[in-house]
């Protein structure tokens, strides 16, 4: 372990700050062929909602330039298998557990959050962003009323750190990270995915079954870029980058706009060892600069 890499983030501390995102990794299960997961700074695990999901109908993945779309819909065994099964087996890792949660009611999400709070997951990262379900998820993050809401009840139900993951589909995402953070957010992190569609010219119908779905990969990342710097300079919580992060160059870059950990989602897909190159890669990076810690870098971005 390179201590050089090592962050505190939000009272958790992480040995480095390269995070798989929920939804593309599982619960690591399929990784560890590739490589230990004591490697990775932490885990965000599969969004878990109070009782078990079957996701959206196929097709729900679709292919795009520099990235893909989504409809998953959700789909996990729900809360109870979480903690009675996965989250052992986690807790086995050496690596931050962080529980990503969603609920289609407010009551949903504090049931969740209350039996989260008698174990041992790390931190908890609310989903109030998914635009691939039809009840609640994005409905809740796309004003500030209701993203303030939500963290209000989280914090209410949990003592643990309460990360609030945010939604780009919005107007002024500052203001949405200021109003989780008026209500006891402990962090945020920022961006889920941004909705898209495509069509097939030849049947005149959505290529999702869904319609339309999240947009993740290398196209979304200068928005990310973007979005981060706005909300790093607009709260005092830290923040948790992501978006479009394949390399360790991207890494570098969205810490410079003022991230303090990120997450790896889609890059996953195309190369399962993009975590720990992005890892290695950041090591050779911090010896180049003669960096004490990478976290001398986070905010330095110089605005023209």
């Amino acid at each position: 372990m390179n201590s050089k890499l090592s962050v505190n983030f939000a009272g958790v501390d992480f040995k480095n700050p390269i995070v798989p995102a929920s939804g593309a990794f599982g619960y690591g299960r399929e990784y560890e062929y590739f490589y230990p997961l004591s490697t990775l700074g932490g885990i965000s695990v599969k969004g878990t909602t109070g009782t078990r999901r079957t996701g959206n109908l196929p097709p729900r993945i679709a292919e795009t330039p520099s990235g893909m779309l989504n409809s998953v819909g959700l789909q996990n065994p729900g809360i109870d298998h979480f903690i009675s099964t996965e989250l052992p087996n986690l807790k086995t890792k050496d690596t931050v557990v962080i529980a990503n949660i969603a609920g289609s009611t407010a009551d949903e999400y504090r049931e969740i959050a209350e039996k989260l709070e008698d174990t041992d997951v790390d931190m908890i990262e609310v989903n109030i962003s998914c635009p691939n379900v039809k009840a609640g998820g994005a409905a809740f993050g796309v004003t500030c009323e209701g993203a303030a809401s939500i963290t209000k009840i989280v914090r209410a139900a949990t003592k643990k750190p309460v990360m609030m993951k945010l939604s780009p589909n919005v107007t002024n995402i500052s203001e949405i990270a200021k109003a989780v953070e008026a209500e006891g957010a402990d962090a945020v992190s920022l961006i889920n995915t941004l909705l898209g569609m495509r069509i097939d010219i030849k049947t005149r119908r959505p290529i999702l079954h869904n319609n339309v779905g999240g947009l993740s990969g290398p196209a979304i990342f200068p928005v990310a870029v973007r979005m981060v710097w706005q909300v790093a300079n607009a709260v005092k919580i830290p923040v948790c980058g992501m978006g479009g992060i394949s390399t360790w160059q991207d890494v570098v870059e969205m810490m410079m706009a003022g991230a303090q950990i990120v997450q790896i989602g889609a890059a996953l897909f195309a190369n399962p060892m993009a975590p720990i190159e992005i890892v290695e890669g950041l090591e050779q990076y911090v010896f180049d600069n003669g960096l004490d810690n990478l976290q001398e870098i986070v905010g330095t971005v110089q605005p023209y």
